[in-house]
């Protein structure tokens, strides 16, 4: 499944942030270059192609994944980026080291990739309350003053690197779920939305992102290992059903130096 992705970017001159947005759909498609890139992940990792031998030709990856080359390669320049693979003209691609870079790269495609994400970093809850939003907080979820919320904050680990935090999240939904909670708590590894869904029967069938260069705040700084004030990229996501009201919404921020975004835009037919 491949998504689409709309975006623009703004300046605001304020404070000369550059913001960007992007929105996420479902559609249907070949298999992605990121699941694909995650299956020869877990090959490298687990041995089955050991470090210093060669992975199969890009015509034998395209027969095998009943895809194009084209997509094989984004998915080989994935690996290559996680410092897994090197590629060499008239060599082929050669298995470096089982071990990713630390840090998290996120490929953009789909919603599927997000829920992807949840998948491999699991959720660590810190705190949970009930607030109002209003002022700056309010405009940053785009809803009224005085909108309740139920907030669960968190941070993300990644489960095969356990060590410093991938990103801290505030997720913000609305209170009537608070029976989900516990659930949240007991299911790491899962999405909110995908636990929204579960329950309550609401799918996402987009999601709106908006990724942001901020300044990290002293009250995450020592969760997150950093120095106060130090870059990050804050992600704003949010989760719509197919009226397009939102489930819920989530933001997170990403310590700079293990962050990365992979965008791949493709020419609409036409």
């Amino acid at each position: 499944m491949f998504g689409h992705i709309d975006f623009n970017m703004s300046e605001h001159n304020s404070n000369s942030v550059l913001t960007l947005s992007l929105r996420i759909a479902f559609t249907m498609n070949k298999p992605r270059f990121s699941d694909i890139a995650l299956h020869l992940k877990e090959g490298i990792t687990s041995g089955h192609y050991p470090v210093g031998t060669l992975l199969p030709t890009e015509l034998e990856l395209r027969d095998h994944y009943k895809t194009s080359r084209h997509t094989v390669r984004a998915a080989l320049q994935e690996l290559q980026q996680l410092g897994l693979v090197s590629r060499r003209k008239n060599v082929g691609t050669r298995v470096e080291s089982a071990t990713p870079q630390v840090g998290f790269q996120q490929s953009l495609a789909s919603v599927e990739d997000v829920v992807q994400f949840g998948a491999t970093h699991v959720r660590v809850v810190r705190e949970v309350e009930t607030l109002q939003a209003k002022g700056a907080l309010a405009r940053l979820l785009g809803c009224p003053e005085g909108t309740a919320w139920l907030r669960i904050s968190s941070l993300r680990m990644d489960e095969e690197q356990l060590g410093l935090p991938i990103c801290w999240t505030d997720l913000y939904m609305d209170p009537a779920y608070t029976e989900l909670v516990e659930l949240v708590r007991d299911s790491p590894e899962t999405l909110v939305s995908t636990l929204i869904e579960q329950r309550y029967g609401r799918r996402v069938v987009e999601i709106v992102q908006q990724l942001q260069a901020v300044e990290v705040p002293a009250a995450m700084a020592q969760q997150l290992g950093v120095d106060t004030g130090s870059a990050a990229m804050q992600v704003v996501r949010r989760y719509l059903d197919a009226d397009g009201e939102t489930i819920d919404v989530t933001v997170t921020l990403h310590p700079a130096e293990r962050f990365s975004l992979t965008m791949r835009l493709q020419r609409s037919a036409g």
